[in-house]
């Protein structure tokens, strides 16, 4: 994700950048709800390892492909809690 957020569109071809990211989003949503926790919750630290824009985009890939919103699926009152944080932040 990184490579692909962070490369000139010069040397990437945008519309290939998005297809990859959609292709992404796909094989992290498939993944089992308790791995995609941890996986999840495991952002944070890595991000730790990067700086500048390569952390912030780090820590927001939980944010951008939705998995707290995957992981609550299920749940109504935590849908609403997300979409009142989503509705809130300002990027």
């Amino acid at each position: 994700m990184l490579f692909l957020e962070l490369t000139d569109e010069e040397k990437l071809d945008p519309d290939e950048a998005v297809e990859m990211m959609e292709c992404m989003a796909g094989d992290i949503e498939g993944l089992d709800k308790g791995f995609l926790r941890e996986l999840v919750d495991a952002f944070a630290i890595i991000a730790e390892e990067y700086s500048g824009e390569a952390q912030k985009l780090v820590r927001d890939i939980p944010y951008g492909f939705y998995l707290e919103e995957k992981l609550a699926e299920d749940d109504p009152v935590r849908l609403a809690e997300l979409e009142a944080i989503r509705d809130a932040r300002i990027d």
